[in-house]
């Protein structure tokens, strides 16, 4: 049986993965010592990419545009960075057994990778509807979206099924970026999800509504608060209806399925510490585990700003938390210090001509300011989050990159709140203060 022996093995092939090797190649390492092992068959690409421009008509992203680490602005890290760079890509490999004791990792080909430092970048999995038992839910034409592979078959049934019916169950950010994407191709778009509004973990009822307006007057059908019980299929077992509890029926030639994730954390069960669904980490992103440390969607970790700890699914801390283990590595071994990670929450989202963002935490007292309506032509308007008479959180639509900023410092300073409806009427002048 094969076996290969790594001084720093990076687990996964996603955004987190590809800034982690970026990150040691800042540090220099020499050739052979570090490998990074991917069941994808492409190397690290800017994941967000695939909800959006991989997705239009026009405009269209395809790699290498999107590998890593463009999406932040930098290098753009082709497959031949890796070995210019001294990083061994191993593609296409998918490991079936981890044992941190030994510090070996099996791949379903029978392979050994040996290593001295393990970083687990894993990431999550789309949770799928056939792991609900619902009925139906194998049929053809039923679609989800995590990889470049199941991105292309989605661009496939869209060019296939031109001036189509498609039904996008889920209202978070799939969903919204999926329905979009979807109507902007003129297919005609029903997106059908369970809770009272969409993105409810993070939007408010006020926020939402003008989401909600928004697509719907771009020709988006929004049926809230229904279930998806079950699909049926044509003679070549394709989706050609979509069944709610309420017993509507919707006819569909294209479903696409955004109803969460969860983190890859399988192989490492019962070997290593675990919080919150996640692997626990310190504030260097290491583990329980001597030499392992853990980044991306499946760390749980010390949220500094807020004395808790919690685990986050976003582009911005897999690519700031990949960078942070790298760095405490490299001060580990060369006895140095390394700051704790101080981590402020940040989500975004594109969809139309629509942009978004959100800083902070969204807990407490909220109020709207600003253009809500969803029929404005501006369509700028934003919410702030107020806790124990401190704003907490701030949220922009259709910001500038200063205003942003602005929003971004408002939920890092918390400034005090003298009242929610002097905050709905400073608006953005509020944060441009702080």
């Amino acid at each position: 049986m094969a076996e290969k022996s790594f001084k720093y093995v990076i687990l996964g092939g996603g955004v987190a993965a590809g800034y982690a090797a970026r990150e040691f190649a800042k540090h220099g390492v020499k050739l052979g010592e570090v490998a990074l092992i991917s069941k994808e068959a492409v190397a690290p690409y800017e994941r967000p990419a695939l909800s959006k421009a991989y997705l239009f008509p026009e405009g269209t992203a395809r790699l290498p545009g999107f590998h890593v680490c463009v999406g932040s602005g930098g290098e753009r890290l082709l497959p031949e960075w890796y070995m210019e760079n001294g990083i061994s890509l191993i593609l296409s490999t998918e490991i079936v057994k981890a044992d941190l004791a030994s510090k070996t990792l099996t791949s379903s080909a029978g392979i050994k990778f040996k290593y001295q430092t393990l970083i687990i970048a894993t990431g999550s999995t789309v949770l799928r509807l056939t792991d609900f038992g619902t009925p139906g839910a194998d049929a053809k034409n039923i679609f989800y979206l995590r990889e470049i592979d199941e991105a292309d078959a989605l661009v496939a049934a869209i060019k296939a099924k031109k001036n189509s019916k498609a039904v996008v169950v889920g209202g978070g950010y799939i969903g919204l970026e999926l329905s979009a994407a979807l109507r902007v191709n003129n297919i005609d778009v029903s997106m059908v999800f369970p809770e009272p509004w969409c993105m409810p973990r993070l939007f408010t009822a006020g926020i939402a509504a003008f989401y909600e307006g928004y697509y719907t007057n771009k020709g988006v059908n929004v049926i809230k608060g229904a279930l998806v019980v079950g699909f049926e299929t044509n003679e070549n077992g394709e989706v050609k209806n979509v069944k709610l509890k309420d017993g509507r029926v919707l006819e569909a030639d294209i479903v696409v399925v955004g109803v969460g994730a969860k983190p890859l954390t399988q192989l490492f069960k019962g070997q290593v510490e675990e919080d919150k669904g996640g692997i626990k980490t310190d504030a260097f992103f290491k583990t329980s585990v001597s030499d392992v440390y853990a980044v991306g969607d499946v760390a749980t970790f010390p949220m500094k700003m807020y004395g808790d700890i919690r685990r986050v699914e976003h582009v911005d801390h897999a690519r700031k938390s990949a960078e942070q283990a790298v760095k405490a590595i490299f001060a580990s071994e060369e006895e140095k210090s390394v700051g704790e990670y101080e981590y402020l929450p940040f989500f975004y989202s594109r969809s139309f001509d629509l942009s978004w963002q959100f800083y902070g935490d969204n807990v407490g007292e909220s109020v709207v300011f600003g253009d809500s309506s969803p029929t404005s032509s501006s369509h700028k308007f934003g919410s702030y989050w107020v806790k124990d008479g401190q704003v907490v959180g701030a949220f922009l639509e259709s910001g500038s990159p200063e205003e942003n900023k602005a929003i971004a410092k408002v939920a890092k300073v918390q400034p005090p709140a003298d009242s929610l409806d002097k905050l709905a009427t400073e608006g953005l002048t509020f944060a441009s203060k702080v």
